[in-house]
């Protein structure tokens, strides 16, 4: 049994009369090339088309432009997130919606190297990402020498939150970090709170840099900059002694930044019979990393990581379309949500 050949475009030249130059231009537009294409012409080759059933080939077209029309989605996270409450997927709610508007493709890249089977962008010296016309970055831990390589290739890449890499300037769409954490001090300031504590994690990346750096802000302009106190310490070492020791200090609010020092901070207080948040007000600096089936109502802000990802998006392709665009470094404001876990002092 033999299968039947499929149609060309010289096929297609052949029976309307025209060459393949006329029906490359048909079928390809937008493409590169000098060729007119007259109405009477370009209807006997859609005719031909349709005729003979047809189908473009996708590899060759991307050959004819230089483009795939694909956008590359990577995350240096070691599972790439699917489960609907994950902190990751509204990122790639966003991208996706976008990617819909603009009739693109998106191609996800989840291979791994190495003997601790990390996420490599690079696989053999090559980029595997130049599949794609351009790629979107995610991911706590990145490899930083591997987007300054990124960077030096000139490969268009948008990272989602704010990246730097010693030498060069990585494109990226953030949440105003620094802002959202300014407006939660602000508001402990203004129900009466005047010492606020920071609590953070030890070796900080740039989101939780950014947040210390709205908290000294806020309280600098407030005019309570004498009263700046910076905890750093992993989240288990909270405990009972810690939050004994900022009551006694007269500290009537803390700042944390994330859920897990939320949750730990809680079951210490608990311990130290120290009540929250009458005794002791907390804020937590973002959505939870460890997102819970019901949401716990503490006071906080919200990140919009739906509009990053579409907007991360909207980034890349005017990257790809117009590289001297780049460099952009892009921050979207964070909302403020009160909670249950703030009150006036001894309220």
């Amino acid at each position: 049994m033999t299968t039947a050949r499929k149609p060309t475009q010289r096929d297609v030249a052949k029976l309307a009369g025209v060459s393949t130059a006329v029906v490359s231009r048909v079928l390809n537009p937008d493409g590169a090339g000098t060729v007119r294409v007259g109405p009477e012409a370009e209807a006997r080759v859609k005719r031909a088309v349709e005729q003979l059933g047809y189908v473009p080939n996708p590899v060759a077209r991307n050959l004819a432009t230089g483009r795939t029309h694909l956008i590359g989605v990577f995350t240096y996270e070691p599972i790439f997130p699917t489960a609907q409450r994950d902190f990751y997927f509204p990122f790639l709610v966003g991208i996706e919606r976008a990617a819909e508007e603009r009739g693109l493709d998106l191609l996800l890249f989840t291979g791994s190297s190495g003997p601790a089977r990390a996420r490599r962008a690079f696989r053999d010296g090559v980029n595997r990402m130049r599949l794609a016309d351009g790629a979107l970055l995610l991911g706590r831990t990145p490899d930083r020498k591997e987007l300054a390589r990124l960077a030096d290739e000139g490969y268009p890449m948008v990272y989602i939150g704010r990246r730097e890499v010693d030498g060069h300037r990585v494109s990226f769409v953030a949440a105003d970090y620094a802002g959202g954490t300014a407006d939660l001090a602000t508001y402990l300031v203004e129900l009466g709170h005047r010492r606020l504590a920071y609590l953070g994690v030890p070796d900080p990346e740039e989101s939780a840099t950014d947040r210390e750096r709205g908290y000294r802000a806020a309280l600098e302009r407030i005019g309570l900059a004498r009263t700046i106190h910076r905890i750093r310490k992993p989240p288990a070492a909270v405990d009972a002694h810690l939050v004994r020791d900022l009551h006694t200090e007269g500290f009537t609010a803390v700042l944390v930044e994330s859920d897990a020092f939320a949750r730990r901070l809680l079951a210490a207080a608990a311990v130290a019979r120290i009540d929250v948040p009458r005794q002791l007000s907390f804020a937590v600096l973002g959505d939870p990393l460890d997102p819970a089936t019901v949401d716990p109502g503490w006071t906080t802000f919200r990140i919009p990581r739906e509009e990053m990802g579409s907007h991360a998006f909207d980034s890349l392709v005017r990257a790809i379309e117009d590289p001297s665009s780049m460099p952009r470094q892009v921050y979207l404001p964070c909302t403020f949500v009160p909670g249950s876990t703030t009150v006036r002092p001894g309220a």
